[in-house]
C-alpha cells in the first residue's frame, strides 16, 4: 500500500491520507468543499460546494497518476436530500463515465459542509 498526498488539494483535517494506492486501485478519502490554499470551507449553494469538492477529487486523482474518467465507484453524502437534483446536475457534468454510485443523506459533515464525496478509481496504465 502506498499513501498519496496531493499538494493541490486541501490538507487532510484528520489522521488520514488523501488516498491509498493498492492493487492497481486508488481509494480516495472523502473530499469536502475546502479551498486548497486556505483550508476554509467555501461558501455558497450546493452547486458551488459540489464543484469545489469535485475539483479537490480531481487534484488527488492527478497527484496519484489517474483522472476522473478512471473512477469506478463513488459514495456521495448530502446533509439535505432536497439538494439532490442540483447536486446531481453538477456531478453529471464531471462524472461522464457514469461510475457506480451510492448517495445517502447524513445528519452532518465536517466543517458544516453540505456535501462529501469519496471515490475508488483505477490507476492509469503506463507503457
Amino acid at each position: 500500500m502506498k499513501n498519496i498526498s496531493a499538494e493541490q488539494a486541501p490538507e487532510a483535517i484528520g489522521p488520514y491520507s488523501h488516498a491509498n494506492e493498492a492493487g492497481g486501485m486508488l481509494y480516495l478519502s472523502g473530499q469536502i468543499p475546502l479551498e486548497p490554499k486556505t483550508g476554509e470551507l467555501i461558501q455558497g449553494n450546493i452547486a458551488a460546494q459540489t464543484e469545489q469538492t469535485i475539483h479537490n477529487i480531481k487534484a488527488v486523482l492527478k497527484a496519484a497518476g489517474s483522472d476522473i474518467s478512471r473512477v469506478v465507484k463513488s459514495t456521495c453524502f448530502l446533509t439535505d436530500m432536497n439538494d439532490f437534483t442540483e447536486f446531481n446536475n453538477v456531478y453529471a457534468r464531471h462524472f461522464t463515465s457514469k461510475p457506480a454510485r451510492s448517495c445517502v443523506a447524513v445528519s452532518a459533515l465536517p466543517r458544516g459542509s453540505r456535501v462529501e464525496i469519496e471515490v475508488i478509481a483505477e490507476l492509469c496504465q503506463t507503457t
